[in-house]
């Protein structure tokens, strides 16, 4: 392969996997926006995102690629149900875990966070055991240059690349729209702004926590559900990594803000690409922490965030 096409590949694999952290990351930020509480639980969410969505295609009989009607009925079935199913369970383990400490100081909930993150990829270690898991093909791979256009060309794009970024962007839209243009969307920016005042206004302000937590567990179980067939391969220790990866996108387009971190997500997915490609995948993890330190030394409230003024 040539120089360029090496780069536009890596750029390609980039955006796939930006995509996904992107998903993942915007669940770290709402629930900081509300709360101030990092749910390091969230990237194992994602993880049972991806096991959970394997069972109810096992349920529903799929065990091959889908075509014709049954790609545009059940793999939309398969999108909600895993959505809700991821969804209910951040919300379980925000009524559980999280909401008795609610007044509490902030090192206790974020204790708890780590806690329950180690307690779900024990879940999943009993459930599918310690060996990589395969997915089923459920999606049609096929290269688009060549099989569509005729195009012998050294650059892959699958339909696989082209479903990650239609199933993503309308997902953000969805969110970005509710966020800003809905009641509820409004009730959770009044809260993440001032919980107390919100709640004088009138708003019910742990039925809006628990909203938060909803859309944020769908988002999850989304991006475990493409991860999922994307790559046909889930680990039940999967949900840490990709977990710090997103965590670091939120950190890098600020905290609390949701372009920040989608954008963050697209960032971070093209740096490991790039970094896999040019200088050496274990190096990957240290340059993408690395950037997280200079963030929160040289701009603690990211790229798109706003500093807050210091309580006196």
């Amino acid at each position: 392969m040539l120089w360029w096409e090496v780069l536009v590949q890596q750029t390609i694999n980039g955006l796939t996997r930006g995509a996904v952290f992107a998903l993942i990351a915007l669940g770290y930020t709402m629930v900081y926006g509300i709360i101030e509480l990092i749910n390091f639980a969230h990237g194992d969410v994602f993880m049972l995102g991806l096991f959970i969505s394997l069972s109810w295609f096992a349920l529903l009989g799929v065990t091959k690629t889908l075509v014709g009607w049954q790609l545009v009925t059940i793999l939309p079935l398969v999108f909600a149900l895993t959505m809700l199913t991821t969804a209910a369970l951040n919300v379980a383990i925000d009524r559980m875990a999280y909401r008795p400490l609610r007044r509490s100081t902030r090192l206790a909930p974020l204790i708890t966070a780590i806690g329950v993150s180690f307690m779900l990829e024990n879940v999943a270690l009993l459930w599918k055991g310690p060996a990589p898991i395969a997915y089923p093909d459920v999606f049609p791979s096929v290269d688009i240059l060549r099989e569509w256009f005729g195009v012998d060309s050294a650059i892959f794009i699958t339909t696989k690349d082209l479903l990650v970024v239609g199933a993503t962007i309308p997902l953000m839209v969805g969110l970005n729209y509710f966020v800003t243009r809905t009641r509820w969307g409004k009730a959770m920016r009044a809260t993440a702004q001032d919980r107390e005042t919100a709640q004088a206004m009138g708003i019910d302000v742990e039925r809006t926590i628990l909203l938060t937590f909803f859309v944020g567990g769908a988002l999850a179980g989304a991006a475990g559900l493409i991860q999922g067939m994307y790559y046909n391969i889930g680990m039940w220790w999967m949900g840490y990594q990709a977990g710090l990866r997103a965590f670091t996108a939120a950190v890098l387009g600020g905290i609390g803000n949701m372009p920040g971190a989608a954008l963050g997500g697209l960032f971070i997915g093209f740096l490991s690409a790039w970094s896999d490609q040019y200088i050496s995948a274990r190096w990957t993890n240290a340059l993408v922490f690395a950037i997280l330190i200079l963030v929160l030394v040289f701009r603690p409230q990211g790229l798109m965030g706003e500093r807050s003024a210091d309580k006196v």
